[in-house]
């Protein structure tokens, strides 16, 4: 100890140390007032009350440890949910879309359970949620009925199952597989790759179309219209062939090929069969290989696809005059 007061350490060794680390193995006794002082202040904030509820103090320190232990617990929570999800449900025998429903209420209930168990590490009463409840009260008559609305609808759909990852929906004028069912709303990819993002409460206020609920089993329709005078047996004949030479197409049951109309410039057919919907474009691609396949057995047997035909009339009360010009180039 020198005349200074200022506390030197001794190297082992009798090695020499550098100037600048002898600055940082001097310590002072005003750094150590000033070390003090900081921890000081920071315990002031720590303790600082913000509120008294149930006779115990609110303070910013407890605030802060429940805010950690959530900012660390709610991504761990993710990943555990995903990987049970992942492991045990597929075990199980469950379809995608089912633990997909199972992994997002496992991790809502596991977030409620962190929320419960960040109160009481930080000594937070559950008195709290009086509070809270009041506070959301409020928000919802200045204007958060929605966003209430579209969580409690996406624990509807979650539970209730009527849409469910990996189907094929059509809501609206939005077509496509839904992707994800998030607390406010669901994501949809359509069949242009783009991404739609549709609030859950839409599900539950109109109607929607779900092609693959309980099966991906979807009856297609196709429209053909020949010309007047070709023989319907024989174009019936040939639709039937088409269908059937269909890889896609499901037979059983059997494809139905029907004379619909006598139509304004053609003989209305309609065919009916059956495919596997897993993708949104499937339905589009089957028809188009049966209406080229069609197209070429029509060709073969000499069989017209009409197009629209009109007569005109003209409602002169006299004959009309025609005259025949010469042409005579000058």
């Amino acid at each position: 100890m020198n005349h200074s007061g200022t506390q030197n350490i001794e190297p082992p060794g009798g090695r020499t140390i550098p100037a600048a680390a002898t600055c940082l193995l001097t310590i002072t006794p005003e750094l150590w007032e000033t070390v003090r002082e900081v921890l000081h202040r920071v315990a002031a904030i720590w303790y600082f009350q913000l509120m008294e509820i149930g006779g115990r103090p609110l303070t910013i320190g407890k605030v802060t440890i429940a805010v950690l232990v959530l900012l660390i617990g709610i991504p761990i929570a993710r990943v555990v949910t995903r990987r049970i999800s992942r492991r045990l449900f597929t075990r199980l025998g469950l379809e995608p879309g089912a633990a997909a429903a199972f992994q997002t209420l496992a991790f809502y209930a596991v977030v409620v359970c962190l929320t419960v168990f960040a109160l009481w590490v930080s000594e937070i009463p559950l008195t709290v949620f009086t509070l809270a409840g009041g506070a959301i009260a409020i928000g919802i008559g200045f204007g958060s009925q929605k966003i209430v609305n579209n969580f409690l609808s996406g624990l509807i759909l979650l539970l209730e199952r009527p849409i469910k990852v990996g189907d094929l929906i059509e809501v609206g004028n939005t077509f496509g597989e839904v992707e994800s069912i998030g607390a406010r709303s669901t994501k949809i990819k359509s069949f242009d790759n783009f991404h739609i993002i549709v609030p859950n409460g839409a599900f539950l206020d109109q109607n929607v179309v779900n092609w693959t609920h309980e099966n991906n089993l979807v009856r297609v329709s196709l429209q053909v219209g020949v010309a007047y005078g070709s023989p319907t047996r024989r174009v019936e004949e040939l639709i039937q062939q088409a269908i059937r030479e269909l890889e896609e197409a499901l037979i059983p049951p059997e494809p139905a090929v029907l004379f619909d109309d006598f139509g304004d410039s053609a003989l209305i057919f309609d065919a009916l069969f059956w495919i596997a919907m897993k993708r949104p474009m499937d339905r589009r691609k089957v028809l188009s290989k049966v209406r080229f396949r069609i197209d070429e057995l029509f060709r073969e047997n000499n069989i017209v696809i009409a197009f629209p035909q009109r007569d005109v009339h003209l409602g002169n009360l006299q004959p009309l005059q025609v005259r025949l010009m010469e042409n005579n180039p000058e």
